[in-house]
């Protein structure tokens, strides 16, 4: 934590102080602009410039920024890749079903800014597709041939019959 101006001593001066401390340390050292002119900024940018900006300097996902519909339609666009990766019908018919639920409690709520159509995905059509495009399951291995049947030796039914 940087300490308090000391009294008596001018605001440049102690900020010069803290300067030279902060190079001597080694603070600066490895900066990506270190040497080079700021950029310039030519313009003033708009709200949104700017978080697209941000979001791509701290690799954040653009797709939370993105108003309500148009998030709907980007999930409903990437709603096929999710449900190829699925392994039950079950699974499949919840991912589609929530998808709807939200498409339906957009189209209920009112809308800020421009509306966007979406469109419900139709369940019973997505389950019968991702059923087709599942690859066949593998054709049941006929059952192993049973055992042969342990013959007993002649002399172990002699001794049972001796008993």
């Amino acid at each position: 934590m940087t300490q308090r101006k000391p009294t008596g001593m001018s605001f440049e001066t102690w900020v010069e102080q803290q300067i030279r401390r902060a190079r001597d340390e080694g603070a600066f050292e490895g900066l990506s602009l270190a040497g080079k002119p700021l950029p310039r900024i030519d313009r003033e940018k708009s709200s949104l410039e700017w978080a697209l900006e941000w979001a791509a300097r701290e690799e954040a996902d653009v797709t939370a920024m993105l108003p309500t519909g148009l998030a709907l339609r980007k999930e409903r666009e990437e709603l096929p890749g999710l449900i190829a990766r699925q392994t039950s019908e079950v699974a499949v018919r919840a991912l589609v079903e929530a998808h709807n639920a939200r498409v339906d409690q957009y189209y209920r709520r009112p809308v800020e800014g421009v509306w966007v159509p979406v469109g419900m995905a139709d369940v019973e059509e997505t389950v019968a597709r991702w059923r087709e495009d599942r690859p066949a399951p593998p054709a049941a291995a006929p059952p192993p041939p049973a055992p042969p049947v342990a013959r007993r030796r002649w002399w172990s039914r002699r001794r049972a019959g001796e008993s």
